[in-house]
């Protein structure tokens, strides 16, 4: 009897469901989209129980035709640095806090006056941010402190579902590290952070493995999602650290880039990855005993579609790829600021927001859509400008969605001045890699080496050197609209 593996990549607008094979051929894939409510004022929530719902109905559609015993195992790959305070019965009490949410601007500052941003940095491997968990379980407790008061535990997106099959309160240390409340060197929760925080460490789940054994699938969830019974419920990771085991790095020095909702630029280490300016950061890895250096942007493919929605009123994106044809590198002098939700890496700044700037009467909208895409690639390298001073990158994986287009793909190559390798599967890294983590933990793969059975390149993009001049130039005025406009931010936080 066929055996097989299923992976849930629970991200921001969605969850993909996919199903493969013990062998690593992925038969078919289900997306199940929810809603995210922006409401102003920084805030990104979401409701958990939508996550729910769509983990049944995708799991439903991918188990069409195969008996639920043949699933060895499912785990999990999903959106990080979220806050859903639940009680000890698991019903969340609120909607969930999600990474995308920066209202916790004043309790990241009380944070950092109080232990100090190198202290902070040197614990968790993170600078302080109001995207991280921590801050934003502060900003409940001066908030929302009856919900503070009747919080058992706080979960990540992943947590809640593993509760809901399992009756569990788990998370593992990729999503620990993604709190700010785990030391990232001793992989346990933080006394001095939680001290300084003043919130209760009890509130957060037992930490494990990515690859430990949750629990199995409970009667009450098998009849709601359609798994079967005792199927092994694996702890699964962040996306982040899910992605670069899905990128194919697995092994000390390779990095990749992401290009999804967010971007990001990361990769594998045996040891913490210490960066002196703290534009990256680093995760506890989803492989056991490894780490994920890290830098993201907040708006990447988010910035991206919004232009599209806005300016081109929802173009097809291979139009949008002809439009970027007839728009010269530089997009004629317009320069884009993709800060449409604050920024993470590189600028660390939550009272930033999108801009164009240098506009003339000839720029057509091919300009804008061109200037858009490279305001993107621009900030993505200045993220690798942080890894460069540590190693030479040369060559990189490129993922996500963004990667399916040839366009973005080679003006990110000529930006970055990187040549990039695209794998056959490039939006299904995350659940690769969840697959990985469901195959190691129930002892399927021997090691996560064995990704390479997931992984084909099939498109290869090297950077044009004649236009290294042209966009350092660009580089340069990017840099001088960031800096120009910083009193500006400041002025409307």
């Amino acid at each position: 009897m066929k055996q097989y593996l299923i992976a849930h990549d629970l991200g921001t607008s969605g969850d993909k469901a996919t199903l493969f094979t013990a062998e690593g051929e992925m038969i078919r894939s289900a997306v199940v989209s929810y809603d995210v409510d922006f409401s102003g004022d920084k805030r990104a929530e979401q409701n958990p129980l939508d996550w729910w719902n769509a983990f049944c109905k995708a799991t439903g559609e991918i188990l069409e035709g195969i008996h639920p015993e043949q699933v060895l195992a499912v785990s999990f790959s999903a959106q990080m640095q979220g806050c859903l305070p639940v009680d000890e019965q698991g019903n969340p009490l609120r909607n969930s806090i999600i990474w995308a949410d920066h209202r916790a601007v004043k309790e990241a500052a009380l944070l950092e006056e109080r232990l100090g941003a190198d202290r902070i940095y040197e614990l968790t491997g993170h600078r302080v941010s109001p995207s991280y968990t921590i801050e934003k379980l502060m900003w409940l407790k001066k908030h929302e402190p009856d919900i503070y008061q009747k919080t058992y535990k706080v979960l990540q997106a992943k947590d809640y579902i593993i509760f809901l099959l399992t009756g569990k309160f788990v998370t593992d240390y990729s999503d620990g590290s993604g709190t700010q409340a785990m030391d990232l060197k001793k992989m346990e929760w933080s006394r001095e952070i939680l001290g300084a925080a003043e919130i209760d460490g009890d509130k957060f789940p037992e930490l494990h493995n990515s690859t430990d054994i949750a629990g199995k699938v409970t009667a009450i969830a098998s009849s709601a999602c359609g798994l079967g019974e005792h199927t092994l419920v694996i702890c699964g990771g962040g996306d982040g650290p899910c992605s670069s085991v899905g990128a194919g790095c697995v092994k000390d020095g390779e990095l990749f880039t992401t290009f999804g909702t967010s971007a990001w630029i990361g990769g594998t280490s045996s040891v913490p990855f210490a960066d002196e300016e703290k534009i990256l950061f680093c995760f506890a890895h989803v492989i056991p005993g490894k780490y994920m250096p890290c830098g993201t942007m907040q708006a990447a493919g988010s910035a991206y579609s919004y232009v599209r929605s806005v300016i081109c009123d929802g173009e097809d994106y291979d139009l949008l790829d002809e439009r970027m044809k007839r728009s010269p590198a530089g997009a004629k002098g317009l320069i884009f600021l993709p800060y449409l939700l604050g920024e993470r890496s590189p600028r660390w700044n939550s009272d930033t927001s999108g801009a164009y700037l240098g506009i003339h009467p000839e720029h057509k909208k091919d300009d804008y859509v061109r200037a858009s895409m490279e305001g993107i690639a621009m900030n993505l390298e200045l993220i690798l400008k942080a890894y460069r001073r540590k190693m030479s990158v040369d060559t990189m994986i490129l993922t996500g969605g963004g990667a399916k287009s040839p366009v973005n793909a080679g003006i990110l190559a000529d930006v970055m001045q990187v040549d990039f390798q695209v794998p056959d599967h490039v939006e299904e890294a995350t659940s690769i890699g969840a697959a990985m983590i469901a195959g190691v933990g129930a002892g399927v793969f021997q090691s996560f080496d064995e990704v390479e059975k997931f992984l084909h390149i099939r498109q290869r993009y090297q950077a044009d050197k004649e236009k290294e001049n042209v966009y350092r130039f660009v580089k340069q005025r990017f840099e001088l609209a960031y800096q120009g406009l910083l009193p500006f931010f400041k002025a409307h936080e």
